[in-house]
């Protein structure tokens, strides 16, 4: 990706930092212009009440003091309009910072993560913007700060001497110059520690996502020896990153010494050899110099605090803008005649394929069990219907129309899907049946009765609370309340996955038979338990082998043909 594209990626994220957030800045830099404008009245001042004791001030010592008490003033409103209106700032930039990342990534297509690491994205919302707000939007006002006090102490410089100012322009170069160098290193430093700690929450995450399994295999110490591992790459980078830091800001301190020192030795000559320059002029240069190195000094840690926040910008961006679900054909919610496949062909990489000219009707209302051995491509087709991809080849037609050509959220609108693995949020079993939306008691009612849960809802009430991933109830349940997701958005299609994998015989039989009873519903159903009660009352089976429908019919029918089907079943049966 070229940089021009880069940077249009990251222009909206940088908007959001400043949307409707641009009065809380202006008086930032107002404060900024007031809290600028005082030093440099007091710097005046500074060569004023010099010249006042040689003799050379035309003003009396009540006109200076009265200038100074106004200074004072200006101090007290800066730091009022500075409390009041700085923190509000930052903190509406990096709340309408989250809320538009968040918002980009549930744009993402239902099968983003199958192919991205979602740490990426926990790092981004973490480590990553609390760097943007500390190195960037955090020094922003006072940067601002500097840089008004440096435009006034280069006035007031002028003002005095020409010639000097001149000189200290020339001295200005080098440390400009250390800026502009390092901050690219510094830039550079903080998107390797950004990387590690991506890597190192994906460990994290890992470790506690299959905690149940490190146990049972008595895998803690190899474990412990990754962490301790990613740990140290992270260790290693921040240590990396801190000698950058060290060295911007002790090569801007030296730098800022030599213009000091060497307009203050110009300064110390001229006075010396009478060529105009007062003792007030070199006192005052001396001060004024003080907000000329500030900004030299603080831009350095900015440009690389910008520099940085660019760079993780950049990473999420393009990181967001891969899976998005396309816009495309709004459909409507209700199938009327049904969902053809033909010359289904697919495969996840180049040269191995995982479907081939796949063929099936599956008609509205009716109910359709794929069935076959692992990896023949059951829960592909499933993932194909809820359009995972459109890299595949032949047609899908939900109604005659092509899946390519539906806009994702008008298919959603269609069709659920049930899958083995069900997410439970850690909220009440009510939050979790209608994912935090609001619906009608009558309608929660009905989902929650078709599906089994109503015996579950009476026992422990619908306010009970699941536990993280539904830790507070058992695989049959967490089935049940996916089926009641699906029921309450009343998609005319169901489509079930595997979602009877981890429960047992009886539980799966409750289960399927739940989901058999719905009268109505398009139901597509991949399962590895062949009960002859559930697939007697399939409208048609499908049988894969090797990515391909092997046979198809009704059960009697595949029985009493005697091919691979009956092998299939007759097997499980023993």
């Amino acid at each position: 990706m070229s940089k021009k594209e880069i940077k249009a990626l990251r222009r909206p994220f940088l908007k959001e930092l400043f949307r409707n957030n641009k009065f809380n800045l202006a008086m930032t830099v107002i404060a900024a212009l007031f809290g600028a404008a005082a030093e440099l009245v007091i710097s005046w001042l500074i060569k004023e009440v010099a010249d006042l004791i040689s003799g050379d001030c035309p003003y009396g010592f009540g006109t200076l003091l009265i200038i100074t008490g106004g200074a004072f003033a200006l101090f007290g409103l800066a730091w009022i309009l500075d409390r009041t209106f700085l923190s509000e700032f930052r903190a509406k930039a990096m709340k309408q910072y989250r809320e538009f990342v968040f918002a980009r990534l549930m744009e993402k297509g239902i099968q983003a993560f199958s192919g991205e690491n979602s740490s990426l994205y926990i790092s981004a919302l973490s480590n990553d913007v609390n760097t943007i707000e500390t190195d960037f939007i955090g020094k922003l006002q006072s940067t601002i700060q500097v840089g008004i006090a440096f435009v006034g102490a280069l006035g007031l410089m002028i003002w005095c001497s020409p010639l000097l100012t001149l000189i200290a322009i020339g001295f200005s170069l080098l440390p400009i110059i250390v800026s502009v160098v390092l901050g690219n290193k510094a830039a550079i430093a903080e998107k390797n520690v950004s990387d590690q700690k991506e890597r190192y929450t994906g460990m994290l995450k890992d470790a506690l996502m299959g905690f149940s399994v490190i146990k049972s295999f008595k895998a803690e110490k190899s474990i412990a020896r990754l962490h301790d591992q990613s740990n140290a790459d992270v260790a290693e980078a921040s240590k990396k990153r801190t000698k950058v830091n060290v060295l911007v800001g002790y090569s801007s301190g030296i730098a800022g010494a030599i213009l000091q020192f060497g307009v203050f030795f110009v300064a110390a000559a001229m006075a010396l050899s009478g060529k105009g320059i007062t003792a007030g002029t070199a006192i005052v240069f001396v001060q004024l110099l003080n907000y000329v190195l500030g900004p030299i000094q603080a831009f350095p840690t900015f440009f690389a605090g910008m520099m940085s926040a660019n760079s993780l910008i950049d990473k999420l961006a393009q990181a967001l803008n891969m899976h998005v679900s396309e816009e495309g054909e709004q459909i409507p919610a209700h199938l009327t005649e049904g969902i053809s496949v033909r010359d289904l062909a697919f495969a996840y990489e180049e040269g191995k394929p995982v479907l081939c000219d796949v063929d099936m009707d599956l008609r509205a209302g009716g109910c359709y069990a794929l069935v076959g051995g692992s990896g023949s491509g059951k829960s592909t087709i499933l993932n194909l219907l809820m359009a995972s991809s459109k890299n595949y080849q032949g047609e899908i037609l939900y109604d005659g129309k092509e899946l390519k050509t539906v806009s994702a959220s008008s298919l959603y609108d269609l069709v659920s899907i049930i899958q083995q693995n069900v997410f439970v949020f850690n909220s009440t079993i009510r939050d979790n049946i209608t994912m935090f939306s609001e619906f009608p008691e009558e309608e929660i009612e009905r989902a929650v009765r078709l599906s089994g849960l109503k015996k579950l809802i009476d026992e422990k009430g619908a306010d009970y609370l699941c536990g993280e991933n539904g830790s507070g109830l058992s695989g049959g349940e967490r089935q049940r309340i996916s089926i009641a997701r699906a029921l309450l958005r009343k998609t005319p299609v169901l489509l079930v996955d595997e979602a009877t994998a981890s429960l047992d015989a009886e539980t799966s039989f409750e289960v399927l038979d739940a989901i058999l009873k719905l009268d109505g519903y398009t139901r597509v159903i991949v399962t590895h338990d062949l009960d002859e009660n559930i697939l007697r009352r399939c409208t048609r089976l499908f049988a894969l082998k090797n990515g391909e429908v092997s046979e198809q019919g009704s059960f009697g029918e595949l029985m009493a043909q005697k091919g691979y089907f009956y092998s299939l079943f007759t097997i499980t049966q023993k």
